[in-house]
């Protein structure tokens, strides 16, 4: 039997819903508090609410043997402690009945990432600083009102004793990234701004110690807060990204059913060696590469090349790890395992696409390499300018001190993530989510669309098409025989008759023949339905299956893939933005051809292999294009983490939603063009915060220069820098 895309067979999968996709309240994967003996972890891609984390959790602590079951759905995993007797394959098929997809993860190969730690760090700092910046700022109003002398000295010391230890303790983000850069013979951002913090501190501890009038603790707890701030606005545009390697690693399965003499045995896939045997149940994943030595059935192929369609697997016939075996049990010879499987290979692709990606440069990290130098040979030569004028090194530390404040990047430290959280914000209502800080500016820069077929311009669900063509005696027999089976296209004649009000024919001695189809006895009369040539049919182009009522001529019932909303709309925005529009699929010719002529897209490839999509896109970057790539399956993962710049609907497996830099929550492809449209306002909202930074340096370091401006008076026009460029990137809202 023909059919459509593998995923759809254990499950339908529902959209994820923007508020549930982020929600904070079940992020939490804990140990539990019962002992435990095994712990099985399972990925869950159509999870997208509080009420699937309910369902799940429920239905596993139901299950025999399971202690708990804990849902993060961020991750989109639940974590299981279980007695030693229960297997993953129970539970994934626990789930099955609950309605939700579950795939086995490799706990060991993952790493621990259940919590936003890097953001809880800076958030603390943040805090920290800020209630000793309010402080501090108390204790000044008192020395500017009028203290003086003794006491002047005394808020002096108690300000010190607040600020020292907290710029300690919060500015550490900044002075590890300084000495990184400096210990690579490098200049960052970083560097500049460590450098202001040191020597507003330090110059402050200078004047106390000589009873000197003025201290600049509130200007450096103020540069700390400020730059603290910019720095969470950043983290929070970044998803917590786990390497998309890693997590085509871990959907290898990890354990194989091997034959042996005296039984089967239950082994880990690195015990296996070439030329063992191993047995694949039905609706399991293939563990290893290998040829088929007992049994017939339907593999689903489509995760791994992006084929719609089952194929028929008999002895002799090649498998590989990944692919989904749909309808009866298979006994596999294994040529290749662990390491040396094609899956493994997959992920090394995506590897290699991910090291070159990470090679773009941010505009924020191009300022840097510009600014950095300028502002410590500015203040260098106001030093050395006042050393000579005036003899007086105190003088000129202040000065100096205040030159660095005054051009402190801030503002531009501000610039970027402040454009970004509103950008991403914008988008986020839109149903898209930004996981990559710099991939708004990639998004800008993008000339060239690739996008993949099933599952991304198509839903990669069946139709039935021809229905209405005929009578209600073919339909009703059809509906008895095809709601005997799980297979993708029978479901989808299920689905599609039953809301047309059809009730099944009374069917005798009905079974399903791994491979073929349904078959069994109507009255005395004998009826199949199932693939072309088992019913005595010469199977066309189109996706089909076929009935035969005794012996009459063999029914055909069309199917068609189903096209995503938005996808018309999509690629008519991108074209009208004078983006070239790519199709490259793994699917046939014929479907391929037939979408691409659908949605107007002039260049299209068909039965591309995983390799073959990285090879274009690499190709098409080699030429001076800047790729987005639009993709949903393992097939693309490589692809996506290649691209200049990468989305994945929120339906995509776990590892190409890791590969991807934007996430599109909904079912909806529409909001892709008004994305690109976003990304170039907020790439022009940098840069005219990059101007407004400049300009307030062009007035502002002059005035410091001259030795008008205190390091306190630095601190208050930096921070008024700062909320200008705050209030510009407010803009894009």
């Amino acid at each position: 039997m023909s059919g459509a895309d593998a995923m759809t067979t254990l499950a339908q999968r529902p959209s994820a819903c923007p508020a549930c996709a982020i929600a904070p309240a079940a992020e939490a994967v804990g140990k539990a508090d019962a002992p435990s003996d095994t712990r099985i972890l399972l990925s869950l891609p159509t999870i997208h609410c509080a009420g699937c984390i309910s369902a799940v959790e429920r239905g596993l602590n139901a299950a025999p043997g399971v202690r708990s079951a804990r849902v993060n759905l961020t991750l989109k995993r639940v974590s299981v402690e279980a007695e030693h007797d229960v297997s993953a394959e129970d539970l994934v098929d626990v789930l099955d009945r609950l309605g939700y997809e579950a795939h086995e993860l490799d706990a060991g190969i993952l790493s621990a990432t259940a919590t936003d730690r890097a953001g809880r760090d800076i958030l603390m700092r943040m805090a920290v600083a800020g209630f000793a910046m309010m402080n501090v700022m108390l204790l000044s109003v008192a020395i500017w009102s009028g203290a003086a002398d003794a006491t002047r000295d005394m808020f002096h010391w108690i300000s010190a004793a607040i600020a020292l230890p907290t710029i300690a303790f919060s500015a550490q983000p900044f002075f590890r990234n300084a000495w990184t850069a400096l210990s690579a013979r490098r200049l960052n951002m970083d560097v500049p701004i460590s450098l202001a913090i040191l020597l507003a501190a330090g110059m402050s501890l200078y004047e106390t110690m000589l009873s000197g009038r003025h201290a600049y603790f509130d200007a450096a707890l103020s540069l700390t807060f400020f730059l603290l701030a910019g720095r969470y606005l950043d983290h929070r545009t970044r998803a917590v990204a786990r390497s998309a390697a890693e997590e085509l690693a871990a959907l290898e399965v990890p354990r194989a059913l091997r034959l042996t003499p005296t039984g089967e045995e239950t082994v880990a896939i690195a015990e296996l060696a070439v030329g063992d045997i191993v047995r694949v149940k039905p609706g399991g994943r293939v563990p290893v590469d290998g040829i088929i030595t007992d049994g017939q059935s339907e593999v689903d192929r489509s995760l791994l090349t992006g084929e719609s369609l089952p194929v028929f697997a008999g002895k002799d016939s090649i498998v590989s790890a990944g692919e989904v075996n749909l309808t009866g049990p298979l006994t596999v010879r294994v040529t290749a395992a662990g390491e040396e499987s094609s899956l493994h290979r997959m992920a090394d692709l995506v590897a290699v696409a991910e090291s070159s990606r990470n090679r773009y440069t941010s505009l924020a990290d191009r300022a840097a390499q510009i600014y950095a130098p300028g502002v410590h040979l500015l203040a260098l030569f106001a030093f050395v300018g006042w050393v000579v004028a005036s003899g007086d090194v105190r003088l000129a530390l202040n000065i100096a001190v205040a030159v660095l404040i005054i051009t402190c990047p801030c503002a531009l430290g501000l610039a970027v993530p402040a454009v970004t959280t509103a950008a991403s914000g914008r988008l986020f209502k839109r149903g898209m989510l930004i996981k990559d800080g710099t991939a708004l500016e990639r998004l800008a820069e993008v000339d060239t669309v690739v996008f993949d077929k099933t599952g991304t311009l198509t839903m990669g669900t069946p139709e039935a098409s021809n229905l209405g063509d005929h009578p209600r005696r073919e339909l009703e027999v059809a509906l008895a025989l095809a709601s005997q089976s799980a297979h993708p296209l029978a479901v989808a004649l299920t689905d599609a008759a039953r809301k047309a009000g059809i009730a099944p024919a009374r069917l005798g001695d009905v079974k399903e023949v791994p491979g073929y189809g349904i078959e069994g006895t109507w009255g005395q009369i004998p009826v199949r339905f199932g693939r072309a040539a088992w019913v005595g049919a010469t199977a066309g182009t189109s996706t089909a299956a076929w009935l035969r009522i005794g012996d009459g001529e063999p029914i055909e019932f069309t199917f068609a893939d189903s096209l995503r909303p938005g996808a018309e709309e999509a690629v008519r925005a991108f074209k009208a933005q004078g983006k070239a529009v790519h199709l490259i699929s793994g699917d046939a010719t014929a479907p391929v051809a037939e979408l691409a002529a659908r949605l107007g897209i002039d260049a299209w490839v068909a039965e591309a292999l995983p390799e073959d999509k990285v090879a274009r896109v690499q190709a098409l970057s080699d030429a001076g294009q800047k790729v987005l790539m639009v993709g949903d399956g393992l097939n693309d993962a490589a692809a996506l983490a290649g691209a200049h710049v990468s989305v994945s609907p929120a339906t995509a497996l776990d590892a190409a939603r890791v590969a991807s830099d934007i996430v599109l929550l909904g079912k909806d492809l529409s909001p892709l063009g008004d994305a690109a449209i976003t990304a170039g306002k907020a790439t022009q909202r940098i840069k005219e915060n990059f101007t407004i930074a400049g300009l307030y340096n062009l007035i502002a370091v002059p005035i410091a220069l001259a030795g008008f401006a205190t390091p306190l008076a630095a601190a208050l026009a930096m921070s008024a820098s700062s909320i200008t460029v705050s209030l510009n990137a407010l803009r894009l809202r």
